[in-house]
């Protein structure tokens, strides 16, 4: 047989980690799944890495199965960033080998489809790690921030600030002339005043020491932590509707307080990407990786993430 005879034929499946029951982390398996392909609108991207967010476990476990009913088996995630790879009909913003981050479904693999208009271009120099880190946290914040009108000369306060979410509230915050008030365990509060932001401890008599913190007064709120912190951020404000909580709709219900799920509502996605890429490039987006695995250990990544503990994100990469 001859050298051209013998070339190797492309390949047809890739690995991915998926869950087959819902359970503990150990039900995550990598598995052969056949290689996607885009349709309509839609781009294929071979991943580079993955962002770990607590919706993943939440739906693997199948606490949210009434909510996010999935079929067997499951591959989680909707964080990525990789390089396009090949494009779906009609798709003319991407070229293959462009090099993106953002959104799409089924993640935990080596090759991901994604919307064409779920992705924007990763600045040079951004490492993978971070741009694979970025959207859904990114989204997270920016929404938070513009559903309560943050604007500059605004003082915001924002719960469990030295999170992956909290960190970029931060930031968006303060590049749009805000000031921040953030509440933390003190052993986050140099990383926060790093950040720009006014640390407070968090726990019993919080809210007293915001005041203490904001003299001025507190023009907004938003709530990435839960546990009943919303009337008194609502006291601080003097408006519900200038406070937002992202995990706890039965607080904000209680407190006439918008709920943001990222499912209704405005779609805030480009611009937070687009504004994260801007800080990149300005040299101040700050994002802490709190672990940097392999696509196989995503079991442990999502353990990590579970425990509520982390300071900034959990990632996987694909070689």
């Amino acid at each position: 047989m001859s050298a051209t005879a013998a070339t190797t034929a492309p390949a047809t499946t890739a690995q991915a980690v998926a869950f087959a029951a819902h359970g503990p982390a150990d039900v995550l398996a990598v598995t052969d799944v056949p290689l996607p392909e885009p349709g309509p609108g839609q781009v294929r991207v071979r991943v580079k890495a993955i962002g770990v967010n607590p919706i993943d476990g939440k739906i693997r476990s199948g606490v949210m199965a009434a909510i996010f009913p999935v079929d067997l088996p499951h591959i989680p995630g909707q964080d990525l960033a990789g390089v396009v790879d090949a494009l779906g009909e009609g798709v003319t913003a991407w070229a293959v080998g462009d090099e993106v981050f953002g959104m799409g479904t089924k993640t935990y693999a080596e090759y991901v489809l994604a919307g064409a208009d779920r992705l924007v271009a990763k600045p040079a120099g951004l490492p993978w790690e971070v741009a694979g880190a970025l959207p859904t946290a990114a989204d997270a914040a920016y929404r938070a921030l513009a559903e309560v009108g943050v604007a500059a000369g605004d003082t915001v306060l924002v719960h469990a600030a030295a999170g992956g979410v909290g960190g970029l509230a931060v930031q968006f915050a303060r590049a749009w002339g805000a000031a921040v008030v953030g509440t933390a365990g003190e052993a986050n509060h140099a990383y926060l005043r790093e950040l720009g932001a006014e640390p407070v401890r968090y726990g019993d008599g919080w809210a007293d020491r915001v005041r203490v913190a904001a003299p001025q007064g507190v023009d907004a709120a938003v709530d990435l932590v839960g546990g009943g912190v919303l009337g008194d951020s609502v006291a601080l404000t003097g408006d519900p509707a200038r406070a937002v909580s992202i995990v706890d709709p039965a607080d904000a219900g209680a407190n006439g307080v918008r709920f943001s799920s990222g499912h209704d509502g405005e779609d805030y996605l480009l611009r937070a990407l687009a504004s994260a890429a801007e800080l990149y490039v300005a040299g101040n987006l700050t994002l802490p990786l709190a672990a940097v695995l392999p696509l196989a250990d995503a079991a442990e990544a999502q353990r990590l993430v579970e425990t509520g503990h982390v300071r900034g994100k959990v990632v996987l990469t694909v070689a």
